[in-house]
């Protein structure tokens, strides 16, 4: 028995979670395996209906559950609220720190013969690219304090947060991250600003150290300026890459893009002990809520690295993958992946993956 709490949320949250509830059936049909899922309210829509964005009953069903599988929360209803009690910051980063989830996971893959999804040129993208990004997550400038302002005058208020990172924190994340690495092409290229910033300066030097543990795996350190830039120019140079929490955030949404859309991009977000929180990193999409035209995909992919990472079910989440591979092959694309004249509905693109991988099981 397998129990995952479902967070479907605010947004689109909801519509592609119901195209993930699709997929859970085939393989509950399929492989006789029982997964058992509830459904519980995060994020503006729980606020409206009990002034928190993350209930007891809600963090309770979590806490007694293997996994979570978790939509998207936020949007322009709620911006009136102060910073800490927005659903974002409220119920997806209070989760992520409660869970100690330190470990982020966001793969982004360009398959070779869908190259015509990417933005980026022929030549540059012609054998694909497959990037597992590791990520810090309850760490760094989003958690650091002090954070905050100063208003003793109004003429001129000032912000302030807190970019701290320990010698543990980075050896965490750096021992997971090189561990991955021998599994795939043993190289690693570390995320820094070592130039400028402290902080950095000291990940530059646990990373470093940590790499002598693992001889076999190739390190390189970049600036993130540099690997903003390398990613456009060369995407396939890369394997895996190890970034702090900020870092880690902007270069993996303009990896998203480089693979066709923010709806292509999964993330497994992970502790010690394999327990995770799923989730598709492309947000809540307010505009697209209730159209039907959202793009699914992330958010079953977040579904397979549910099946690989927390329920050691590798088989399976190959199978999702390779569904989904095979739907974009016969020529489905939602709206976002298409020319905007010739797409799929996000229902249609759902029950299309399904079938796929009724046949693949």
């Amino acid at each position: 028995m397998y129990k995952i709490a479902i967070l479907p949320g605010d947004g689109i949250g909801p519509e592609i979670m119901t195209e993930a509830y699709k997929i859970l059936s085939v393989i509950q049909k399929k492989k006789k395996i029982k997964i058992y899922t509830k459904e519980f309210d995060v994020g503006g829509k729980a606020i409206d209906k009990y002034n928190t964005a993350l209930p007891k009953n809600t963090l309770k069903g979590c806490q007694e559950s293997d996994a979570i599988l978790f939509g998207a929360v936020g949007g322009p209803k709620w911006n009136y609220l102060l910073p800490e009690k927005k659903p974002e910051i409220s119920s997806l980063l209070f989760l992520r720190k409660f869970f100690n989830l330190f470990i982020n996971l966001r793969p982004a893959k360009l398959y070779k013969n869908l190259n015509n999804l990417s933005p980026l040129k022929e030549k540059i993208i012609k054998n694909g690219f497959d990037i597992l990004f590791i990520r810090e997550l309850i760490g760094g400038i989003y958690f650091g304090l002090p954070k905050g302002r100063n208003n003793l005058n109004p003429e001129n208020i000032s912000a302030f947060d807190t970019a701290i990172y320990s010698t543990n924190e980075i050896k965490k994340i750096s021992k997971f991250a090189f561990k991955q690495a021998l599994k795939r092409k043993k190289k690693i290229v570390s995320i820094d600003k070592a130039n400028v910033l402290e902080s950095s300066i000291l990940w530059r030097e646990v990373v470093t150290k940590v790499s002598k543990d693992f001889p076999e795996v190739q390190l390189t350190h970049l600036y993130v300026d540099n690997a903003a830039i390398q990613l456009i120019k060369d995407p396939s140079q890369f394997d895996v890459i190890l970034c702090p929490n900020l870092f880690g955030d902007i270069l993996t949404d303009e990896c998203a893009i480089l693979t066709g859309s923010l709806g292509m991009l999964p993330s497994a977000s992970l502790n010690k002990k394999k327990f995770g929180l799923y989730e598709p990193a492309g947000g809540s999409a307010p505009e697209l809520q209730n159209k039907n035209l959202a793009n699914p995909i992330a958010q079953i992919l977040s579904l397979a690295m549910l099946f690989k990472y927390s329920f050691n079910l590798t088989n399976i989440s190959l199978a999702i993958e390779n569904a989904i591979l095979l739907t974009l092959k016969q020529g489905y694309f939602t709206q976002d992946l298409s020319n905007g004249l010739n797409f799929v509905t996000t229902s249609t693109m759902g029950t299309k993956i399904s079938e796929n991988l009724l046949k693949i099981l």
